[in-house]
C-alpha cells in the first residue's frame, strides 16, 4: 500500500511541475499590469491569461499526469484514457446533467456538483485510467474486433469503468465535497494556527509522499479553499489568501540552508570539504527554487528528531506568516524565483516581510541545529563513522560525473541480477531491486547522494537532487546493454 501511495506521489509530481510556467507567465503579466491586471496592457492580458490556462486546468493535468505516471510502461495512450475517464464523469456529474437525472432545476443541485471538474476527480480518474492501461493493454480480441485489442480497448474500457465511477460518484461525491470543505474550513477556521498546523504536517508528511494529499486539499481546489489557484488569479482577501504558501518562503529561502551551514559546521574535519560540497549545492536548489528534498532527506532518517523540530519551525513559520498578514505565493516551490514574480501580484500583502522573517528563522535554523547537534551527538552528514560515509569510494568529480556517479549507484544497488525497475521523480531515485541485501549503501552513499530511504524489503530511494533526471537516464542506458 505505501508503495502505491509512493507511485501516486510521484506521479502528481509530473503535472505539478507544469506549474512554474504558469508562474512565470502571470507573474510577469501581473509585474507590468500591477493594478489593471491586464486591462491597462495588453502584452500583461496576453501574459496573464495564459497563465491562467495552466491554473484553471490543473485537474486536467492532474488526470493525464497520474495516469501517465502510474501506468506501467508510462504509454501515452495512458493519458489519453485519463484526459477521457475526466471529461465523462465531469461531463455525466455537471450541473446541467444532475439537473436532468434528477427532474429538478440547475439551481435545486447540490453544490458539490458545481465543482465536479477539481484536483480529486482528476487524481481519481488519472488512477482509474492507469489501473485500465495495466490491466487491458496486452489484451487480445478476437479477429472480428482486433483493431480495438491492446492499447486501443484501454480508453474504451477506462470510458465503461468511469460511468460505473460516476454512479457511484453521484450519490458519495457530496457527502465527500462536504466532508472536505468541513476539514478546511475547519482548519482555515483556526486563522493562524491553522495555517501551522498545515505547515506542520505538511513537513511530516514529506517521507511518506503523502503530503500531495494533504496540500490539494489547501492550495488547489478541493475543499473550496484553492490557495494557488485565487493567489494568481487575484481572486481572494488580501493579507489572508496565499496564507498557506507565505510561509514556506523563510523556511526554504533561509531556514534550510542555514541548517545546511549548521551541518557543515558540525561536520568532521577531514569530511568537510565532501559536506560543504553537498550542502551548497542543496542549499542553493533550496533557495533558489525551493527544492528542498536534498537538503531533507540528508537528515531526515539519519535524525529524525532533528527533522521533528523542522517541521515545527515551519509549521511557526506559517502561523506568524498568517498572524501578520504577510502573504506570498508559489507556482512550484518557495525559492526566491517564486518570490519575485509573486511579490508584485495583487494579492500579494507586504511580502519583503517574509524576507525578514526569513533573516531571523535562518539565525535561529543555524544555532538550534548546531546547539542539537552538538548536544546530543546526532549523526548528520559528515558526523559519521569513517566507513559510513565514504566506504571504498570518492566523491565523483570530473567531466563525466553523471555518468560515473550512476554507473556506482547502479553497481551499489547489485545491477542487472538485483534490480527490477527504475524510475525517478524530481529529486528521488525509485527503484524496486529483488534482494535489499544485495544493496551496498557504503558504495551509494561514496558517490555524495544526500541520502537513501528503505522504503519496504523491495523498494529504495536514492536521494540525488535536481540532477536525477539524468542519472535516471545514464541507469537506463547501462539497463540496455
Amino acid at each position: 500500500m505505501m508503495n502505491y501511495l509512493q507511485r501516486l506521489g510521484r506521479s502528481l509530481m509530473l503535472p505539478v511541475a507544469v506549474l512554474p510556467a504558469a508562474a512565470i507567465l502571470m507573474g510577469i503579466g501581473y509585474w507590468i499590469d500591477p493594478t489593471g491586471w491586464g486591462a491597462e496592457s495588453a502584452t500583461a492580458a496576453f501574459l496573464i491569461k495564459a497563465g491562467a490556462s495552466i491554473i484553471d486546468n490543473i485537474p486536467i493535468l492532474f488526470a493525464v499526469g497520474v495516469a501517465l505516471g502510474m501506468a506501467k510502461d508510462r504509454d501515452g495512450s495512458a493519458a489519453i484514457s485519463g484526459l477521457v475517464a475526466f471529461l465523462v464523469t465531469t461531463t455525466l456529474l455537471s450541473p446541467g446533467s444532475v439537473a436532468m437525472l434528477q427532474g429538478v432545476e440547475v439551481d435545486a443541485v447540490d453544490p458539490a456538483f458545481g465543482k465536479i471538474g477539481n484536483a480529486f476527480v482528476g487524481i481519481l480518474s488519472g488512477i482509474i485510467a492507469s489501473m485500465m492501461y495495466n490491466r487491458f493493454s496486452h489484451v487480445k480480441l478476437p479477429d472480428a474486433l482486433a483493431f480495438f485489442s491492446g492499447k486501443r480497448l484501454v480508453p474504451i474500457m477506462t470510458a465503461a469503468s468511469m460511468i460505473v465511477a460516476s454512479v457511484v460518484l453521484f450519490f458519495v461525491w457530496p457527502l465527500v465535497y462536504s466532508g472536505l470543505v468541513s476539514f478546511g474550513t475547519g482548519i482555515s477556521s483556526l486563522g493562524a494556527a491553522g495555517a501551522g498546523l498545515y505547515g506542520f504536517f505538511n513537513r511530516l508528511l514529506i517521507p511518506t509522499g503523502l503530503h500531495h494529499a494533504l496540500n490539494s486539499v489547501f492550495w488547489f481546489d478541493v475543499a473550496g479553499i484553492n490557495d494557488i489557484g485565487n493567489f494568481w488569479a487575484g481572486t481572494g482577501e488580501k493579507g489572508v489568501t496565499g496564507m498557506y504558501q507565505a510561509g514556506f518562503f523563510p523556511i526554504m529561502m533561509f531556514g534550510l540552508p542555514a541548517a545546511g551551514l549548521a551541518m557543515y559546521h558540525t561536520a568532521k574535519s577531514k569530511k568537510k570539504k565532501q559536506v560543504a560540497s553537498l550542502m551548497l549545492a542543496a542549499g542553493f536548489a533550496s533557495f533558489l527554487t525551493g527544492v528542498t528534498e536534498p537538503l531533507e532527506f540528508a537528515f531526515m532518517f539519519v535524525a529524525p528528531a532533528l527533522y521533528v523540530v523542522h517541521a515545527a519551525l515551519t509549521g511557526l513559520s506559517l502561523a506568524i506568516a498568517s498572524m501578520f498578514d504577510w502573504t506570498a505565493g508559489f507556482g512550484f516551490s518557495a525559492g526566491l524565483i517564486d518570490f519575485v514574480l509573486s511579490s508584485r501580484l495583487p494579492l500579494a500583502n507586504m511580502p519583503y516581510m517574509l524576507l525578514v522573517q526569513g533573516l531571523v528563522f535562518g539565525v535561529i535554523y543555524y544555532f538550534l541545529f548546531r546547539f542539537l547537534i552538538t548536544k546530543f551527538n546526532l549523526t548528520t552528514p559528515g558526523r559519521e563513522e569513517d566507513e559510513a560515509l565514504g566506504g571504498d569510494g570518492a566523491v565523483v568529480t570530473g567531466k563525466d560525473k553523471v555518468s560515473i556517479m550512476a554507473a556506482q549507484i547502479y553497481e551499489g544497488l547489485g545491477g542487472d541480477d538485483n534490480v527490477v525497475s527504475v524510475d525517478n521523480c524530481v529529486t528521488r531515485l525509485r527503484l524496486e531491486v529483488k534482494d535489499m541485501d544485495a544493496v551496498d549503501q557504503k558504495k551509494i552513499k561514496a558517490t555524495g547522494v544526500p541520502g537513501i530511504n528503505i522504503v519496504s524489503k523491495k523498494n529504495i530511494q536514492v536521494i540525488v537532487g535536481t540532477q536525477v533526471q539524468f542519472v535516471a537516464d545514464e541507469i537506463m542506458k547501462i539497463r540496455k546493454k
